[in-house]
């Protein structure tokens, strides 16, 4: 869609999806919104994007995914379909060009122990960062080594890549903290973890991560406004 700017609650809905397209209901600046769009680019599929705005939003946005949570996925024929490893889940198999997961089953459950690890990462990301008052040693401490359990991984496996040595769906739902930790003020955590440190470089090199990432300082504008409770989700339009 042409229009980027967000919908919020007063917003008119959208019309049905085009014919041979995707609709992805994203807000600009979600890492996990960004996992879909970093997977519609690197599949090449038809899409437009409707950003939402997550702090007031629209109640024919809640029908479609009760979580008001983004990103949502929904088709010409109304399949709505949420959640961001989900999402992407749907559409590795709904288009299978250029398939971005494993084809071996063992590998494919590699990965998703993986991205169940991660998991348990992201937290620290916003604990860290958004954290105002506090003794925040402990976290950081367990933050930098769960750091240096992924920079091991990277090392046993000797790839360029989490899933190997071309880039796969588990490094595009990892990268997208990778791309804040800078703005997040956690850049330090990494001073030991060299392997990880390669591996944020050759993903800053991918077209599609190039095509749906933000400059730290988009990133600290709307990280900023989000503190402060008054959230710019159209900074930079």
């Amino acid at each position: 869609m042409a229009c980027q700017k967000c919908h919020g609650k007063d917003s008119p809905a959208p019309g049905p999806v085009p014919k041979d397209l995707v609709r992805l209901y994203s807000m600009r600046f979600c890492p996990f919104a960004q996992r879909t769009r970093l997977v519609l680019h690197a599949k090449g599929i038809k899409h437009e994007v409707v950003n939402i705005n997550t702090k007031e939003k629209p109640a024919w946005f809640l029908e479609k995914n009760p979580n008001g949570t983004v990103p949502v996925l929904e088709t010409a024929s109304g399949q709505v379909i949420y959640e961001s490893a989900i999402t992407c889940e749907y559409l590795e198999e709904v288009f299978p060009q250029k398939k971005l997961c494993p084809a071996d089953p063992f590998e494919r459950a590699q990965h998703k122990m993986l991205l169940e690890n991660f998991s348990k990462v992201v937290p620290y990301f916003y604990k860290l960062s958004m954290s105002k008052e506090g003794d925040l040693s402990v976290p950081e401490k367990e933050f930098k080594e769960k750091l240096s359990q992924l920079n091991d991984t990277l090392s046993k496996k000797k790839t360029k890549y989490f899933g190997g040595d071309s880039l796969t769906m588990i490094d595009y739902f990892i990268w997208p903290w990778f791309e804040r930790i800078e703005m997040m003020g956690l850049k330090h955590c990494l001073d030991h973890t060299p392997e990880l440190k390669l591996w944020i470089e050759r993903m800053y090199e991918n077209p599609s991560v190039k095509a749906t990432m933000f400059s730290n300082e988009d990133h600290k504008v709307f990280f900023d406004s989000y503190m402060e409770g008054k959230p710019k989700f159209d900074h930079g339009l």
